[in-house]
């Protein structure tokens, strides 16, 4: 990261309504953080850091994060303080990732559309691809001796992992009766009365905005408005809204139907369907939407949830969000419904899982390119802050219910009352796992490698 930055022509406020404005330019500012301070990089030099993170990025949003903090702001100053922490308090208002969101709203400030695009696909394309090379793995090889031994002993493993983020996120969240109350009730509604996800996720945002007391926080730091390197908003909002949503349903609706003539309907419209949806409503980050995605994929036949278990594992070590768990659910989709294809299951698999981790990151794309110039004055919208508390306090308990519906696969053996038992070792592994965890002391990939090796050894 050594080669010469040179600096980009600036874009002034008057640009053209009916483009997709790039960011104007950083100004001084008077509050500390110092746009002057501020470096200007050539567009190949943030190309090569783009890639290279994106085969990094280990340790969930949290750590992926930390590390654009550390190399964006603080090591080479591409953009200011103020400025990193507004991006990434709206990335937190979208659904889909939040730490993928952010690279491409910083890519944004850096050079324009060009500049989000590379940042934002540069950040999850290596993973996905290293998630469709170990769902052939898992699918090929999935009844080997030694790779069941290994995944019974990460599964467990991943339970604990599940729990730990409902305690972490929980002790941010709900800090009062009322937030409590509207956990519990999310949980019951999805596994007792088994109410839609995008219900839950839209009756939580709305109680959220009504009453400030259901949820709190949902912010990161202080990000307070002055002077600094704030972009200008266009002029014109509305048609240049239009425009941009118009070139994204375009750019969703060509290759879901050009793969559909192609291949057949099935699976593919239904998983286009699925996973579009998802994109949508996957507010809370991947823990919540995974019920949703494991519900419909296991009623579809496409996926057992074991196999859920299993991407899920090898999602949490490897780069790239969590929310790559997607596309090991979508080859699995092509591969077990390759049939109506009349395609080879490994091709109708890479299929499936091209077309989910397509139709999963497109939307993140549209949020930042049609939201970015209006990030300051979305930090204003008190109710937009509240609506993403109550949300955030509800995945509480959908990431519950996640555990539940998952850990009744893994800790339970037999079929059901009265004749189901516990699956003690593996029970074990799953507090183990907690217990580690809340230590502070094991990171979440060196967990899953504990488990793999507890596994081979039969000890699970």
């Amino acid at each position: 990261m050594n080669g010469n930055r040179m600096p980009e022509t600036p874009q002034t406020p008057e640009q053209s309504a009916d483009r997709i404005p790039d960011p104007a330019p950083d100004r001084p500012t008077a509050d500390g953080d110092a746009a002057s301070a501020v470096k200007a990089a050539g567009f190949a030099e943030a190309t090569r850091y783009w890639i290279k993170l994106g085969f990094i990025s280990f340790g969930g949003p949290a750590g992926q994060i930390a590390m654009m903090q550390t190399d964006c702001v603080d090591r080479f100053k591409w953009i200011g303080q103020q400025a990193f922490l507004r991006g990434l308090n709206y990335c937190m208002m979208l659904p889909g990732p939040e730490a993928q969101q952010l690279a491409a709203y910083i890519g944004w400030r850096m050079h324009g559309l060009k500049g989000a695009i590379v940042a934002g696909s540069a950040f999850f394309l290596p993973g996905a691809l290293i998630m469709i090379a170990l769902a052939w793995m898992a699918a090929t090889h999935g009844d080997n001796t030694w790779v069941v031994k290994i995944f019974n002993g990460i599964k467990p493993c991943v339970i604990g992992i599940i729990v730990f983020a409902v305690w972490r996120i929980g002790l941010k969240t709900c800090r009062s009766v009322p937030a409590m109350a509207l956990a519990f009730a999310a949980f019951a509604a999805l596994y007792f009365l088994s109410v839609p996800f995008p219900l839950i996720i839209l009756g939580a945002g709305v109680l959220g905005a009504l009453i400030p007391a259901f949820g709190s926080g949902g912010g990161h730091g202080d990000v307070g408005l002055g002077d600094d390197d704030q972009a200008a908003a266009p002029k014109n909002p509305f048609r240049r809204l239009s425009l941009i949503v118009g070139v994204f349903v375009v750019l969703w609706a060509v290759p879901v139907a050009g793969l559909i003539a192609w291949a057949g309907p099935d699976p593919f419209q239904a998983v286009a369907r699925l996973f579009t949806t998802a994109a949508f409503i996957t507010f809370g980050g991947a823990y919540a939407v995974l019920p949703y995605i494991a519900d419909a994929g296991v009623q579809a036949g496409w996926i057992a949830p074991g196999d859920m278990l299993n991407g899920l594992a090898l999602a949490e070590t490897t780069p790239g969000p969590l929310i790559l768990v997607n596309t090991y659910v979508g080859f699995f989709a092509g591969w077990n419904g390759a049939g109506p294809t009349g395609l080879d299951p490994v091709v109708a698999g890479i299929l499936g899982g091209a077309l989910v981790t397509y139709v999963t990151y497109l939307p993140c794309f549209m949020f930042i390119i049609a939201g970015a110039p209006y990030v300051d004055a979305v930090q204003k919208n008190d109710r937009a802050r509240l609506a993403l508390a109550g949300i955030t306090t509800a995945v509480v308990g959908v990431i519950f219910n996640l555990a539940v519906f998952l850990g009744e696969s893994v800790l339970i053996t037999g079929g059901g009352t009265p004749d189901w038992a516990v699956n003690w070792p593996a029970a074990a592994v799953a507090a183990g796992s907690l217990v580690l965890l809340m230590t502070g002391r094991v990171q979440i990939h060196v967990l899953v490698g504990l488990g793999a090796l507890l596994g081979a050894f039969g000890l699970v």
